[in-house]
C-alpha cells in the first residue's frame, strides 16, 4: 500500500537524483520507499552531519536541489552544524526526518522545529493527507529562498497508508532579478559612464554571478572596457580569459595582484557579499576608487560601495555592455600594459621551516603542480584554507567549494568527498583538511574512500594543532596546551579503511602524488598524504586578522 513515507519519497523523486544519509527508526519507510519505487541513488554516510555535508557538498558541485535524511532525536540533532552551514552558504537542500509522533514527545524526543528555526531552517511536518503536497511546497521553498529545509514525517504517520499518489504541481523556481524603477535604471546608466570613462577599471565577481550564469556576459563586458578581472574565494573561474584576471581577492589574493586591484578608479561587483575577507578589512579598494555594485540582497552589504544595482548579474552585465557600446568609446588598454601573470604569483616558500618541518607554501605548490587539471577541490576548515585557493586553481567556480567557512566551522570535510564526487564522476576530488578538523570528522573518511575510491585523494596539513587558535590566541600569551594535538599517523589511519596513505616529510614525498596522478584509475586507490608540515608559517589571510585584532 501507498503509505505517507512512499508520497513523499515519490514526490522527492521527481525533483533530485540523490540522497545523502544514515538510516534509522524515524526514516526507514522512507528509505524503503525510496530504494524500492525509485531510481533516486542513496549514499550512506557514517555520522548524520556526514549526510547533510555531502548533500551540500553535492549541490555545489551540480548545481542540483540537495537531499539529506537522518532519524529523529540525536540523528536529528547530530546534522544541526552542518544544517546551519547550509543555510549560511544558501544551499537548496531538502532533509528529510523522523520526528516526534503526532501523540507527543517520548522522552529521547526534542522540539526538532525550534532546533532548525535556530540555525535559520524552517520545517515543513507532513501528515496522512497531505505528504505529497507538503513536499513540493518544501522544494519550492528551497529552491526560491536558496536555503535548507527541514521535511519531517512524524512516527506514527510514517506507514499509515495514504492512497494513491495525487498529481501535484511543479515547484516554483526564482526568476532572474532584474533592475526595477528609475533609480536603479539610472544608476545602470551612471555604472556603464564610468566604466567607460575609466582608465583602469576592474571587475569583480562572486558565486553569486556564477549561480546566475553571468560568466560569458562579465567576460565580454570585461573586452569592452579593457578591464582587469578579479574574483572571490567561491567565485574562482568565473571569467572566461583568464590571462587578464588577478585571481582570488583578499587575504587569498596574490599581493601583486592586490596592488593592482587598489590601482583601479572604478570598481564593478557582480554578486559578491564583499565580506570582511575578500575587503581585506577594508583595504582591498584605495580611498578613491569608485566601487558599484550588483546584486540581488535588498540594498548594498558594503560601506565602500557608492552606487548600488538590485538586479541578476547576467541581466545586469549584459545592459552595461550595450550601454557602454553605445557611448561609442575605446577600451582602455590597463589590461595588456602591466604583467599579470606576474602579479598573482604566491611565494613558493623556503621548502623547509625553521622548526625542521615542511613550509606549507612549498608543500601547497609542489601539489599544485602535480594535480590533475581535471579537478575539484573541497576544503574543510581551518587555518589551511588559504593554501588549496592561492596554489591550486581550479577551472570554474563550481570547482572549488569551502565547506564551513559560511559557519566558520571545522569537521565537515571528509563526507564532502563523497558529494563531490558523485556529482563530478569524470573529474579527480581533491580533498584540503587540517588534522583537528581530519580527526572531527573521521567518520566520513570511511565514505570519501568507498565513494571517491581511486579518483580521490586528501591532502592532510598536519601541524599538531588548532593553528588558527595558536595564531590568534597563542601569540596573545594565551594557554598553548589545549591548542595542541598528539600528531597523529593520517596515512595509517587511511590504510585502516582501504585507502593509500604516504606520510609527508620532505617534497620528495610527494613524488609519489606524480606517479599516482599518470596511473589508470582503475589501478589505484584513495590517496592521503599525510603532510607534516610547520606551525610557524602564517597563512597571509590569518595574518590580516591577527593584525585586525591587535
Amino acid at each position: 500500500m501507498p503509505t505517507v513515507s512512499s508520497h513523499v519519497a515519490l514526490t522527492l523523486a521527481r525533483h533530485i537524483d540523490h540522497v545523502f544519509g544514515v538510516m534509522g527508526n524515524g526514516n526507514a519507510y522512507f528509505l524503503d520507499a525510496l530504494e524500492r519505487s525509485t531510481d533516486v541513488a542513496f549514499t550512506a554516510v557514517r555520522h548524520e552531519a556526514g549526510g547533510v555535508v555531502a548533500a551540500d557538498a553535492y549541490h555545489r558541485a551540480s548545481g542540483r536541489l540537495a537531499a539529506a535524511t537522518a532519524t529523529y532525536g540525536a540523528g536529528f540533532t547530530n546534522t544541526l552544524t552542518a544544517l546551519a552551514e547550509a543555510v549560511q552558504a544558501h544551499v537548496p537542500l531538502v532533509l528529510v526526518v523522523g520526528d516526534e509522533p503526532t501523540s507527543g514527545p517520548r522522552p529521547w524526543d526534542v522540539d526538532q522545529i525550534a532546533m532548525a528555526a535556530a540555525v535559520g531552517a524552517r520545517t515543513y511536518t507532513v501528515g496522512r493527507a497531505d505528504a505529497a503536497a507538503t513536499t513540493v511546497i518544501a522544494i519550492e521553498h528551497a529552491l526560491i529562498y536558496r536555503v535548507p529545509v527541514v521535511l519531517a514525517i512524524p512516527y506514527d504517520v510514517a506507514a499509515l497508508d495514504a492512497g494513491e499518489l495525487p498529481a501535484t504541481p511543479e515547484p516554483k523556481r526564482p526568476a532572474a532579478v532584474t533592475p526595477a524603477g528609475e533609480f536603479a535604471h539610472a544608476t545602470v546608466r551612471r555604472i556603464a559612464e564610468a566604466l567607460a570613462a575609466a582608465r583602469r577599471p576592474l571587475l569583480l565577481a562572486g558565486r553569486g554571478a556564477w549561480l546566475a550564469g553571468a560568466s560569458d556576459a562579465l567576460g565580454t563586458l570585461a573586452d569592452a572596457t579593457g578591464a582587469l578581472t578579479a574574483s572571490t574565494a567561491l567565485g574562482r573561474g568565473v571569467f572566461p580569459r583568464s590571462e587578464f584576471d588577478l585571481g582570488v581577492t583578499g587575504g587569498f589574493g596574490a599581493e601583486g595582484a592586490m596592488e593592482l586591484v587598489r590601482q583601479a578608479d572604478v570598481a564593478v561587483v557582480f554578486g559578491a557579499s564583499l565580506n570582511q575577507f575578500t575587503m581585506r578589512f577594508g583595504d582591498l579598494f584605495a580611498p578613491g576608487t569608485r566601487v558599484f555594485q550588483v546584486d540581488i540582497a535588498p540594498t548594498a552589504t558594503h560601506p565602500h560601495v557608492g552606487g548600488y544595482v538590485r538586479g541578476d548579474a547576467a541581466v545586469v552585465a549584459r545592459e552595461l555592455t550595450r550601454q557602454v557600446l553605445g557611448l561609442d568609446t575605446e577600451p582602455t588598454d590597463w589590461r595588456v600594459s602591466v604583467d599579470v601573470a606576474a602579479a598573482r604569483a604566491y611565494e613558493p616558500g623556503d621548502g623547509i621551516a625553521p622548526d625542521g618541518r615542511l613550509d606549507p607554501r612549498s608543500v601547497a605548490a609542489r601539489i599544485g603542480g602535480l594535480l590533475p587539471a581535471d579537478r575539484v577541490v573541497v576544503s574543510d576548515g581551518g587555518h589551511f584554507i588559504g593554501w588549496a585557493n592561492m596554489y591550486w586553481p581550479v577551472a570554474s567556480p563550481d570547482r572549488m567549494m569551502m565547506v564551513g567557512t559560511a559557519f566558520q566551522s571545522i569537521g565537515l570535510g571528509w563526507p564532502s568527498v563523497a558529494g563531490a564526487a558523485l556529482a563530478r564522476p569524470g573529474s579527480t576530488v581533491v580533498l584540503t583538511t587540517g588534522d583537528g578538523g581530519g580527526l572531527m570528522a573521521l567518520a566520513d573518511l570511511e565514505t570519501a574512500v568507498r565513494v571517491a575510491g581511486g579518483r580521490g585523494l586528501a591532502v592532510v596539513w598536519n601541524d599538531a594543532a588548532y593553528g588558527a587558535e595558536v595564531n590568534l590566541y597563542g601569540l596573545k600569551g594565551l594557554a598553548r596546551e589545549p591548542m595542541l594535538i598528539p600528531e597523529v599517523d593520517f596515512a595509517a589511519l587511511a590504510a585502516g579503511v582501504g585507502a593509500e596513505g604516504v606520510v609527508v616529510r620532505t617534497l620528495e614525498d610527494l613524488d609519489r602524488l606524480a606517479s599516482w596522478a599518470a596511473e589508470p584509475e582503475a589501478a589505484r586507490r584513495f590517496l592521503v598524504l599525510d603532510c607534516h608540515i610547520s606551525g610557524q608559517v602564517i597563512a597571509p589571510y590569518q595574518r590580516e586578522i591577527i593584525r585586525v585584532n591587535s
